[in-house]
């Protein structure tokens, strides 16, 4: 396994925990259609949040919120339309970001709760 993605499996799972602290009931995790992927579905208080995880080492290529460009937004909101029509849902639904520095000096969680929408 490489370091990135030792590092990425790391952020996804420092996530879950915190939503689940959070009150969030954690429906899906690395939840796929083709070749596009949600990091976490979760659910809290009728409302599905689609949740992408950007883990970074350190702050010095920025912060780590900043790879959630528009082309992985579309693709995000892409999935989450065939998730939502899949299984039925009729749930508000929002797009949140988790950004999270980690290294052996700091662990900096950030949720970013609707952090994009669709721009039809």
């Amino acid at each position: 396994m490489t370091e990135k993605k030792e590092i990425g499996d790391a952020g996804e799972e420092l996530a879950r925990l915190y939503l689940m602290e959070q009150g969030y009931t954690i429906l899906e995790r690395n939840w796929q259609f083709g070749h596009l992927e949600i990091d976490i579905i979760a659910l809290k208080d009728n409302t599905l949040a689609f949740v992408e995880v950007k883990t970074r080492a350190s702050e010095s290529f920025g912060e780590p919120q900043t790879a959630v460009n528009k082309q992985k937004q579309k693709n995000i909101i892409r999935a989450a339309n065939s998730y939502i029509l899949r299984n039925g849902y009729t749930h508000e639904a929002r797009f949140d970001i988790i950004s999270i520095v980690k290294n052996a000096q700091e662990t900096k969680l950030e949720h970013l709760q609707d952090a994009y929408s669709p721009q039809w």
